[in-house]
């Protein structure tokens, strides 16, 4: 058995956290915790098609999403 993660002819899901993170999943192996499904199973080009159409942003959804005049952050030293 190969890597499940890269089988072309495998069927895949593409899955989403609550950062708005995609990954692409290989159908048969449980979605992790944290993660939905976002785009049901699919060939391994479609469900990259779907995330590469959707997933326009790559910062998780708390940066997106933070103030941007927050100023600089502070260390605790």
């Amino acid at each position: 058995m190969g890597n499940s993660f890269e089988d072309p002819e495998a069927k895949y899901l593409a899955i989403i956290n609550g950062e708005r993170q995609y990954s692409l999943w290989p159908k048969g192996i449980p979605v992790p915790s944290g993660w939905s499904i976002a785009h049901p199973e699919d060939s391994r080009s479609s469900s990259l098609a779907y995330i590469d159409k959707h997933w326009i942003d790559m910062r998780p959804r708390t940066m997106i999403e933070a103030p941007t005049n927050a100023g600089p952050i502070s260390r605790a030293d």
